[in-house]
């Protein structure tokens, strides 16, 4: 009689919240894969807020990495990471290694596979901006990970453009971005739970509802110091606004708290929130009426839901959402963020433009592309719709504003 086969045992790595929230679908399809043996590594790094997203997608981790202290530095934090990581690689014996994205939980997991010659696949790969200091250290440690991984599933096919290019050893596919997943999982729960709904709009009853919503996210390392200066006065000149009620879920680094409260704690029109779970902030994106923000994440989710996104960055990696309209750079200058956000606010057809342009970043069936390439399977690729040509008021918006060095790369 001939034996059965062993399941694949496949461990999937992550330490921040973004991670968690486009890792969770993965981990639940990995899970319901009966040739898969699936566990979770999770390693700390937003540690509370990691936990919010894995019940949220009634998830449990296998092995829970205790690696933050006070005052850590990238150096530290590496270093810790590798030391925690090792033992559990050791003990598991896993067939894959899977790391999303671009955080130092990634880069570290990814090379500590690697050094054990453990196949790894990199979740979200390809995006590029070109510089390697912007996002810092994110770039790096992306390009780092796709240069070892053996597999690297890229949600666009500029993205699979992009590790073609560099002519790296994995074998890439387009499957779209894992975050659709997530983010349409968690819409259509909201939508279809009335009373879930209600508890959700309860935590937002200090909206108005006569005036509409901007909704900031803002935590980006290069954006430490100046940037934070120059977006907090930014949100001061919109405060002034009596249309407009500025939503701040602000992140808990004290790089971020610290600016933020000086300088926009108590004005009238601001409202600063702890940070939410991902629930939450799925409903809170779904009353939003324009999004600014300086997060990666959020450019994909955002459009999905209809939302014009302004990104307080010099360059992104997502150039895709851009194209389509849906997506602009502002950089972190204050008029030019405030002329952004004016624009979109008081121009109803800019405004809707932004808001029904097409979005490039997948269609809900990411994670079962990744569980069919594990297995074996043949798999039908993403192919995104065709971006429509921008509209005459959308491309005004692009033309107009005052940027400090904007690229795409």
């Amino acid at each position: 009689m001939a034996r059965a086969q062993s399941r694949l045992k496949v461990l999937s790595i992550f330490g921040t919240r973004p991670e968690a929230i486009k890792m969770a679908p993965l981990v639940k399809a990995l899970e319901a894969e009966p040739g898969i043996d699936s566990r979770i590594c999770v390693t700390g790094q937003h540690q509370s807020m990691l936990q919010q997203v894995l019940q949220t997608f009634d998830l449990k981790a296998d092995y829970v990495l205790e690696v933050m202290t006070p005052g850590q530095t990238l150096n530290t934090l590496t270093a810790a990471l590798y030391s925690a990581i090792d033992p559990v690689l050791e003990e598991m014996q896993p067939d894959r290694v899977l790391v999303h994205g671009d955080t130092t939980t990634a880069m570290v997991a990814a090379m500590s596979a690697f050094h054990r010659r453990i196949p790894i696949g990199h979740i979200e790969a390809g995006l590029r901006t070109g510089d390697i200091h912007q996002p810092w250290p994110e770039e790096m440690n992306r390009r780092s990970i796709d240069l070892i991984a053996d597999h690297l599933f890229t949600p666009t096919a500029q993205a699979r453009r992009n590790v073609l290019g560099e002519r790296l050893q994995g074998k890439s596919f387009v499957t779209g971005n894992t975050v659709i997943d997530a983010l349409q999982m968690t819409a259509r729960r909201i939508e279809q739970n009335r009373q879930l709904r209600a508890a959700l709009d309860r935590q937002f009853s200090f909206l108005l509802p006569e005036r509409r919503m901007l909704l900031v996210t803002g935590h980006r390392r290069e954006n430490f110091g100046d940037g934070f200066q120059d977006i907090c006065q930014a949100l001061r000149t919109l405060s002034q606004r009596d249309d407009i009620q500025i939503v701040y879920p602000v992140h808990l680094n004290p790089n971020v708290q610290g600016p933020v409260n000086e300088h926009l704690g108590g004005l009238p029109n601001v409202h600063l929130i702890e940070p939410l779970d991902y629930l939450s902030f799925v409903r809170l994106m779904q009353r939003a009426h324009v999004v600014l923000t300086d997060s990666g994440g959020v450019q994909e989710e955002a459009p999905s839901l209809g939302k014009p996104v302004l990104v307080m960055r010099d360059v992104t990696e997502r150039p895709e959402a851009v194209e389509a309209g849906t997506v602009r750079l502002v950089g972190t200058h204050p008029e030019s963020i405030v002329q952004g956000v004016s624009m979109l606010f008081d121009d109803a057809l800019l405004w809707r433009s932004a808001s029904q342009s097409s979005n490039p970043y997948g269609d809900g069936q990411a994670c079962g592309r990744i569980v069919d390439v594990l297995m074996g399977r043949a798999v039908d690729e993403f192919v995104a719709t065709p971006t429509a040509r921008r509209s005459e008021a959308t491309e005004a918006l692009h033309q107009s504003m005052p940027l400090r060095s904007v690229r795409v790369h």
